[in-house]
């Protein structure tokens, strides 16, 4: 027969716990930010919000019931009220910090959600271990504000894990500089010149646009955007656009595109249009010193030139004309292989009266020959 009394056999049969030990328990009372776990021990164990979640104004009563069965870690075996402190979220954290070091020795891409976006780059957790994603390594290109990451699943890798010091390091450029080279790689095995293809507008310049082709960026100079004449691509692409363009040539790594299409160039028929004889009607697209480029259609301009305007001298074409005026006059000389067209008011000077537009250029003087010109 055992010496023990009842009470000293009760008391052995009660475990002791020790500080950072893992226990389980059933909860046994909830309330908004408070959980009491039966651990069986003389005392039961306590685990606060603070002890359970980072999130401070989580009601713990929409997360556990009583009944449900909780592991956690012992922070302290007499809390001061004679209960056991523990703590639920310091053992998710150990389990995470476990995980991210095998993500690290496995070079493992992690999935995880942005829970805060700092000044200085990203937060997120995983099994409520923390890792830091520094703004540098957040894209593959610098991004000022990372506001729209916040609640996004985002994938990463681990390059520096040293929970000790609490620095674990995410990095998610590398990810994409990787799929990048993927991307441009089979890109270029499959495009030639020639190829029609689609793309997004990544950013526009006063001289072209970079178009986001899946791999590699291709520019549409601003001379390749339209048959007729662009004055500002800013005025005419935004980033996001998606456009259609042909690549007009690959160098290495360098991808040219151009929006000319053979079925739109307005020149195949110019010849029939344009023959030299012919009267036309243009609008004043540009000036210089000695004379006017006039816009036939987007992408046939024809030279006017200083000495063709009226029959008398005129020392600048801005004496008599200026820019956006509709002029009407005649085609003095075609050269469709350098794309240039001589136009002259004065050959119609001979030509019978006519009511004009007000903007047309009045002409009621006798004509003269038209001088062929370059």
């Amino acid at each position: 027969m055992s010496d023990l009394s009842f009470e000293q056999m009760l008391e052995e049969s009660i475990k002791t716990i020790r500080t950072g030990e893992v226990v389980t328990g059933k909860v046994i009372d909830v309330k908004e930010d408070e959980i009491v776990l039966n651990i069986g021990c003389k005392s039961d164990g306590i685990i606060t919000r603070h002890e359970y979640s980072n999130n401070s104004s989580l009601d713990l009563r929409t997360a556990v019931s009583v009944g449900d069965e909780l592991e956690a870690k012992v922070i302290k075996v007499n809390d001061g009220e004679g209960q056991v402190a523990l703590s639920y979220k310091r053992l998710a954290a150990d389990r995470g910090n476990k995980r991210l070091e095998e993500a690290f020795e496995n070079h493992e891409v992690l999935t995880a959600k942005v829970t805060q976006v700092l000044d200085g780059g990203l937060s997120v957790l995983v099994e409520e271990a923390r890792v830091f994603i520094p703004a540098s390594l957040v894209s593959d290109s610098y991004e000022r504000d990372l506001t729209k990451y916040a609640g996004q699943e985002i994938e990463f890798v681990i390059t520096e894990f040293n929970p000790r010091r609490r620095r674990i390091i995410g990095d998610r450029k590398q990810l994409m500089l990787a799929r990048k080279a993927e991307m441009q790689k089979a890109l270029f095995e499959r495009i030639q010149v020639g190829d029609v293809v689609e793309g997004t507008v990544k950013n526009v310049t006063d001289f072209g646009a970079f178009i986001d082709l899946g791999g590699a960026d291709g520019l549409l100079h601003i001379s390749e955007m339209s048959w007729g004449r662009i004055e500002n691509p800013k005025k005419v692409f935004h980033a996001g656009d998606q456009v259609t363009a042909l690549i007009k040539d690959i160098k290495g790594e360098k991808i040219a595109l151009s929006m000319k299409f053979s079925d739109a160039n307005p020149w195949a028929d110019a010849a029939d249009k344009y023959a030299i004889g012919s009267i036309v009607c243009g609008r004043v697209a540009r000036m210089t010193d000695f004379g006017a480029f006039v816009e036939l259609e987007p992408g046939v301009d024809a030279l006017l030139h200083v000495s063709q305007i009226a029959r008398e001298h005129v020392e600048k074409p801005s004496d008599v004309l200026k820019i956006g005026q509709e002029i009407e006059a005649k085609v003095v000389d075609f050269n469709g292989e350098d794309k240039k067209i001589s136009l002259s008011i004065k050959a119609l000077l001979n030509a019978p009266e006519r009511v004009q537009d007000p903007d047309v250029v009045d002409v009621d003087i006798d004509a003269v020959a038209a001088s062929e010109l370059n």
